[in-house]
C-alpha cells in the first residue's frame, strides 16, 4: 500500500459478533503489535483504527452504550447484508444521529437490492447517511453490476468516501490497476471527496 502512495491509513477491522467479535480492547492491541512492526520495518506511515459494524442486533447495543470505535467527527461505518435488504434502517440511522454519530454506510454499491432501486440511495441521502464506496467497485473488480452501482453513485455525487476494501493481496492488485486508470480524476470532477479531512 505504501508502495502505491499511501501514508495514513484508518483501519476498520469487522466487528461482526457472529463472526468477527471484535471489541475495541482486541482492536487496539492489534494496532500496537500493527504499529510496533511498521516501526521495526521502517514503513513511514501512520495507521488508525475505528471498525466495521456490521448492522444486527449487538450493534443497535454498542450504539446505545456508545461504545463504537469512530473515525473522523464521531464518523461510524457499518455495513449490512448484501442480499437480505435491512428492517428498520431508518430507525437505526436515526438512532446513531440521536447519540451523536455520523453514519457512514460501507460500499452501498454491493448491496444488490439497492440495484434495481436506486431511488433507495437517494432516501439514504436525505436522511444524512454518507456514503463510503471501494475504489476497487469502481474498477470493476466486483461484478459488472456492483460497477454499475458505484459509476451511478459517483454520476449523482453521492460518493462521500473511498474505501480500499484490502483484504488480502489479491485486493492490492486490483487496487494498484484501479488507481492506474484514473478513476479518482474522474470521482472527485462530480464528487466531494471527504478523505483528506480525516
Amino acid at each position: 500500500m505504501h508502495q502505491l502512495g499511501y501514508t495514513r491509513f484508518i483501519t476498520t477491522p469487522h466487528t461482526m459478533m457472529h463472526r468477527y467479535p471484535n471489541t475495541q480492547e482486541s482492536i487496539f492491541r492489534s494496532l500496537d503489535t500493527l504499529r510496533n512492526a511498521l516501526e521495526t520495518a521502517h514503513i513511514p506511515v501512520t495507521v488508525e483504527a475505528a471498525s466495521e459494524y456490521y448492522l444486527d442486533e449487538h450493534f443497535i447495543r454498542f450504539i446505545k452504550e456508545k461504545n463504537l470505535l469512530t473515525f473522523g467527527n464521531n464518523l461510524v461505518l457499518f455495513e449490512m447484508s448484501y442480499v437480505m435488504p435491512p428492517v428498520e434502517l431508518d430507525m437505526i440511522v436515526s438512532t446513531l444521529q440521536d447519540n451523536g454519530y455520523t453514519p457512514v454506510l460501507a460500499h452501498p454499491e454491493r448491496y444488490l437490492y439497492f440495484h434495481a432501486n436506486p431511488e433507495s440511495y437517494a432516501a439514504l441521502k436525505q436522511i444524512g447517511v454518507l456514503f463510503q464506496v471501494n475504489i476497487n467497485s469502481l474498477g470493476g473488480y466486483y461484478s459488472k453490476s456492483v460497477q454499475n452501482a458505484a459509476k451511478t453513485l459517483m454520476k449523482h455525487g453521492w460518493i462521500d468516501y473511498l474505501g480500499s476494501d484490502v483484504h488480502h493481496f489479491k485486493h492490492i492488485d486490483a487496487l494498484s490497476t484501479t488507481l492506474k486508470g484514473g478513476i479518482i480524476d474522474e470521482v472527485t470532477k462530480n464528487n466531494t471527496i471527504r478523505n483528506n479531512l480525516l
